[in-house]
């Protein structure tokens, strides 16, 4: 399983791998680097054995250890991976930069990188961190990159604050919406599917209804404005929305009774798969010829685009 390299302004963060070992051992030398863990790595021992549980790691695509590099030499080590403190495994940050490179804001640079990747490059709904109690530098370090403290606990045979980081609203869908030929089929279909998806109802005039979940709301609209009796996807123009759905299971059970609710399944004879063999989803189009395609958040994300026809 490969990681991508990160890059900052000063760092560059890549995938451990073997060849790493010797230098992350003598970055862990320091009794210092020991302070807040419950093991004292500066015995090489049991650096080397924290070397090899992070080498081993099997995990969720894109998650795992990097190696924080800075002009080619290695500082430290970043990791993004499921939490094995924390319930239901969610995604957990950690960043340690040695003692000798401390006070030049380099783990912040590099918690940031790691961060952004999670919430960004990856879609994480949450990114998640455990700082020891005592460790006001690393809580620092949290603070700048956004954490949020909701709480304390025992983790890792000591306690520490538990943080989280949510994505920022910034450059995200604030609305999307959609001109629509018949209001009443509209609001049938579309009602139906973004109500089984956890969204409710905003807003509500005369041409129009929307939906709303989260900061992102939704609109279909019969306007008096438009310019064309119906719509076609295969124009110029919006072909399809794409909506996350919580398992296989749900896009399954949605599949099989949108048909009650105004849509009908495209490329059936290729579902689940219509986007490629690691992409879990089914496609449907509406009286309207409007088309959605109900995406699994489950399994592993898809190599490349999905299918635009």
């Amino acid at each position: 399983m490969s990681l991508p390299t990160l890059t900052t302004a000063r760092l560059k963060l890549r995938q451990l791998v073997e060849a790493d070992r010797e230098s992350v051992v003598k970055v862990f030398s320091d009794p210092e680097m020991s302070r807040f863990f419950a093991a004292d790595f500066s015995d090489p021992a049991a650096a080397s054995g924290m070397v090899d549980r992070r080498l081993a790691y099997r995990g969720p695509a894109g998650q795992g250890h990097w190696v924080i590099e800075r002009d080619g030499e290695v500082i430290g080590v970043a990791h993004l991976r499921p939490s094995s403190e924390l319930p239901g495994g969610v995604p957990e940050l950690g960043y340690y930069v040695g003692a000798a490179h401390a006070g030049q804001g380099l783990a912040s640079e590099a918690a940031r990188a790691v961060l952004d990747h999670g919430l960004d490059g990856l879609g994480l709904p949450a990114v998640w961190a455990l700082v020891h109690e005592n460790n006001a530098a690393s809580r620092k370090v949290a603070g700048r990159l956004g954490f949020l403290d909701v709480g304390s606990g025992i983790h890792y045979g000591d306690l520490h604050r538990v943080l989280v980081a949510l994505p920022a609203t910034h450059g995200r869908p604030h609305h999307i919406e959609l001109w629509v030929p018949d209001l009443a089929e509209a609001e049938r279909s579309w009602g139906w599917l973004l109500g089984e998806l956890g969204w409710r109802e905003f807003q509500r005039w005369p041409d129009g209804v929307s939906w709303r979940l989260g900061a992102t709301y939704l609109v279909v609209e019969a306007s008096p404005a438009m310019s064309a009796a119906g719509h076609e996807r295969t124009r110029p123009g919006l072909n399809h929305l794409a909506l996350h759905v919580d398992t296989r299971a749900h896009v399954d059970d949605l599949a099989t009774r949108a048909a009650d609710h105004g849509w009908q399944p495209l490329f059936a004879d290729m579902y689940p798969h219509a986007g490629g063999d690691a992409h879990y989803a089914a496609y449907l189009e509406n009286d309207a010829g409007f088309e959605v395609e109900l995406v699994a958040l489950e399994g592993p994300a898809p190599a490349g685009p999905t299918t635009g026809s």
